[in-house]
């Protein structure tokens, strides 16, 4: 079966076929976090969408290079470069050295990724370590003109560049507007338009991070490190870009103006957003009081929450809405898609108990066309669930004798769900990374229901339905069947 991929490239704002500039290889870079602070909902969307990504690359056997940074320097408070550093900040409060800070929130970012099943990029740089590849797109600029110094600092002269080049061609910014709404008076900035951007700013004295440089002691600007990075490791010019929807303008329509004025070339082909996350309808934010970390969702200690949710179902439920809506996080939602996900994982369980038959009542070469056909349709993934889930169906009838299916077919639809499920959607058994406990449970259920048998043969009814009540209390719910019995976890 052939696979056209189609994405969506928001610099063309249309889904375009996805040629890459060197198959088989394809370069990905995403913004990582800015790590000050613990992972939160807003983290999880682009890390979930971009594994994605990643995993269905993989799968249709590209030779992808992800590069996700992480950001530990020169993100200020006030984006537009104003402000304390944020990881200084946190690291003056809490009275540390800002390293300690990263490193801390580094690994806890990294312990909830690996909670979400998220795969590691091939390449994590860190901003602070390429300081040297910054300074070298800053000397290009300068040479070409697009950057003017200004008290020790270096500034991107957006007036200079949009003479040659489109500047706000990404986020559909006007540099008229920008020029005619933003204006300042003289003498009132170091700047000579207050749109200009920072490359690198000259430290004040109680700055704590900070590198000499032939301007300045200082430090980069945010939207530098990541043109520096992705041209180390990706080169003048790769395949895909990601980022949350948030860092279109001003982050990434700074990254095209960079990379192109130092190199006099666009450096990314195709740029991928995915959109932001709401709570109950409100926007996310610690001064709302709804902000949830990735550690609340998992442990349930919020006010927010009703009850803790698992990382699969959190996982489950980004992946039911499609990467480019909006996503509106409620309990009502969440309860539902746990409830979806254990259906599923019910499903898949089923599979491995089903006798195959001499014909086939179901068609699995078209449930597997339908699924193909919304993962090559811009990453569709609740269109995908969707036909998934009509593969449910279709299970339990199996299971309950109503239809039938052959062996070929059997070992298809089992290679189908194990593939999509588990290697592209990145799902998996709640409680085991090897399928062990899982095993272990399967065991100790058994046993505990052959007791059960044993007890009703014996008519030794109280026994019998204790045993049973105490699963059902549990969210393991037993079904007595001609064969025996069957079970499955609902909760």
């Amino acid at each position: 079966m052939e696979n056209k991929l189609f994405i969506y490239n928001t610099l063309k704002r249309k889904k375009e076929l996805f040629e890459p500039l060197n198959a088989p290889f394809v370069g990905l870079y995403v913004c990582g976090p800015t790590v000050y602070g613990d992972a939160h909902l807003g983290h999880a969307r682009p890390a979930i969408t971009f594994d994605l990504l990643f995993r269905y690359l993989t799968h249709l056997e590209y030779k992808v290079r992800y590069v996700r940074n992480i950001t530990d320097v020169g993100h200020l408070v006030n984006d537009a470069d104003e402000g304390e550093d944020k990881i200084a900040k946190k690291a003056r409060l809490e009275q540390l050295e800002p390293m300690e800070v990263v490193q801390f929130f580094t690994d806890r970012y990294h312990k909830d990724m690996d909670d979400l099943n998220v795969r590691k990029p091939s390449i994590e740089p860190r901003a602070s370590g390429h300081i040297i590849e910054q300074m070298e797109v800053i000397d290009k600029l300068l040479d070409n003109g697009f950057a003017y110094e200004s008290n020790g600092s270096i500034y991107f002269d957006v007036e200079a560049y949009s003479k040659k080049h489109e500047y706000g061609k990404l986020s559909g910014r006007k540099i008229e507007e920008l020029i005619s709404n933003t204006r300042e008076l003289d003498g009132q900035s170091e700047k000579k338009n207050s749109f200009d951007f920072a490359l690198w700013k000259k430290a004040a004295p109680e700055h704590i991070m900070r590198w000499p440089s032939k301007w300045s002691d200082g430090f980069p600007g945010w939207h530098l490190e990541c043109t520096a990075m992705g041209e180390k490791y990706l080169g003048e010019q790769f395949d895909i870009h990601g980022g949350g929807l948030d860092l279109q303008f001003p982050h990434h329509e700074c990254e095209i103006a960079q990379s192109t004025g130092a190199n006099g070339k666009e450096a990314v082909k195709y740029w991928m957003h995915n959109n932001m996350i709401t709570i109950n309808g409100q926007k996310m934010g610690k001064s709302l009081g709804n902000f949830i970390t990735l550690s609340n969702m998992f442990s349930g200690e919020n006010d927010v929450l009703d009850q803790a949710y698992s990382p699969m179902t959190v996982r489950f439920f980004m992946l039911q809405a499609h990467y480019r809506s909006p996503l509106d996080f409620s309990n009502d939602a969440l309860r539902a898609a746990e409830k979806g996900f254990n259906r599923m994982m019910a499903a898949i369980a089923t599979l491995d108990k089903i006798q195959a038959s001499a014909s086939s009542s179901i068609n699995v070469a078209d449930l597997k066309t339908k699924c193909y056909e919304a993962l090559n349709d811009d990453l569709n993934t609740p269109i995908l669930i969707a036909h998934l889930f009509d593969g449910v169906k279709m299970i339990n009838s199996l299971a309950a004798g109503t239809e039938s299916i052959t062996a070929e077919d059997l070992e298809s639809l089992k290679t189908l769900y194990n593939t999509l499920v588990f290697d592209v959607l990145g799902l998996q058994i709640e409680g085991s990374d090897d399928g062990g406990n899982n095993e272990l449970l399967d065991k100790v259920i058994a046993f505990l229901l052959e007791t059960r048998n044993e007890a009703k043969k014996n008519k030794d009814w109280a026994t019998a339905d204790k045993i049973r009540d105490e699963l059902t209390n549990l969210g393991i719910v037993v079904k007595d069947t001609k064969d025996g019995f069957e079970w499955e976890i609902t909760k």
